[in-house]
């Protein structure tokens, strides 16, 4: 048998040090200047502190409010083919983390409601978009409109921004978002909140999912890990076939496809109509009519419509109202002016099971 024993050290246990007399005549200290820091990435549902990137926020008044945000001079994800622009991809991003940010920080909403987000517009000014010699520090103006509450729960609301850098505007846009409880949530989305992430190897297998392309130029992109495309044998169709891995768009775990992760569908879409002519993403106006699932194939189809020099379109409007047990209605009316030689708008449908999951349309100018 084998005993384990603790000896006590032979060594005389040390005096405790004097206190010595506090300073009659201390010297003023000098308060630490304000740092710039993150916003805590849970208030974005963001996993990775290199993606989130709001800064700051600041109340001006009645659901109005100043933010900060700064993007990088070069990102692993959203990139343009030139590498001389910021990604209009990272200002939908950044919207997008603005309205989680403020319903959390600012309106009251628990870090572990869910949301919806119902639908996202975004119009970009390219020549405010170059990358500079330094990240880029931009400036937020917000504000939350028909804020719905149950209780005193906030239900949803619709957010207006204006992003600007160095008092330019680069990019407007909004969103229209919906919380909910934990339980609503659960009961809403089993039993797919019990499905995992798929993996590559629990994907849908059918004769309709093969590999990426391996040239992802066409698409806009660098690197085949960033495709989240696949042609299929019908023109301007696509299975959706994204990296479930994806360090940015797969982020974190989730029970259904992300809502970038279409936006970033619609995009490489479209790239491939203008491909190889530069061009600039100017417009996004995007609807999510219900969950889109990771274990029911996805199909993305396009419509495309050049324009003419000098034509001038009148009045458009995109609307949609769901009957899905989620309800809302969105009605973005824009006025279109005298477009540039080259410009190209597309019309993107995402279904699963010949159901609408997503709808959007892009307008792409030259670069």
């Amino acid at each position: 048998m084998t005993l384990l024993t603790v000896h006590q050290d032979n060594h005389p246990t040390p005096q405790p040090t004097p206190t010595p007399p506090p300073n009659p005549n201390p010297a003023p200290t000098t308060p630490m200047p304000r740092l710039t820091t993150t916003v805590p990435r849970e208030y974005v549902h963001r996993s990775s502190l290199a993606e989130v990137f709001l800064t700051g926020s600041e109340k001006t008044g009645d659901n109005h409010y100043t933010l900060t945000a700064q993007w990088p001079r070069t990102h692993t994800f959203y990139t343009t083919p030139d590498n001389t622009h910021h990604d209009p991809l990272q200002a939908a991003e950044t919207i997008r983390q603005t309205g989680l940010y403020l319903a959390h920080a600012e309106l009251g909403v628990p870090l572990d409601h869910h949301f919806l987000m119902w639908n996202i517009h975004l119009t970009t000014h390219p020549q405010h978009l170059t990358i500079g010699p330094t990240p880029t520090d931009l400036t937020l103006t917000a504000t939350c409109t028909t804020l719905r509450y149950k209780g005193k729960r906030l239900a949803d609301f619709t957010m207006h921004i204006t992003i600007t850098r160095d008092g330019h505007t680069t990019a407007t846009g909004g969103g229209q978002f919906t919380c909910l409880t934990p339980t609503t949530y659960q009961r809403l989305r089993q039993p797919h909140t019990t499905q995992p992430t798929p993996t590559p190897q629990t994907q849908p297998t059918t004769p309709t999912n093969p590999t990426n392309p391996t040239d992802p130029t066409p698409y806009g992109r660098h690197l085949p890990l960033d495709l989240v495309l696949t042609p299929t044998p019908q023109p301007h169709t696509w299975q959706l076939t994204p990296n479930p891995h994806h360090p940015i768009l797969f982020d974190h775990t989730t029970d259904h496809i992300p809502g970038m992760v279409l936006l970033e569908a619609a995009r490489q879409a479209t790239h491939t109509h203008t491909h190889p002519t530069p061009t600039h993403l100017t417009t996004l106006h995007a609807t999510f009519h219900r969950y889109t699932e990771h274990h029911t194939p996805t199909y993305i189809t396009t419509t495309h419509t050049p324009t003419t020099a000098d034509t001038t379109t009148g009045t458009g409007t995109a609307a949609d109202t769901t009957t899905d047990t989620r309800t809302a209605a969105d009605t973005e009316t824009t006025t279109d002016t005298t477009t540039p030689t080259g410009t190209h708008t597309t019309h993107i449908t995402a279904t699963q099971n010949n159901t609408t999951v997503f709808t959007a349309h892009i307008t792409t100018t030259p670069h």
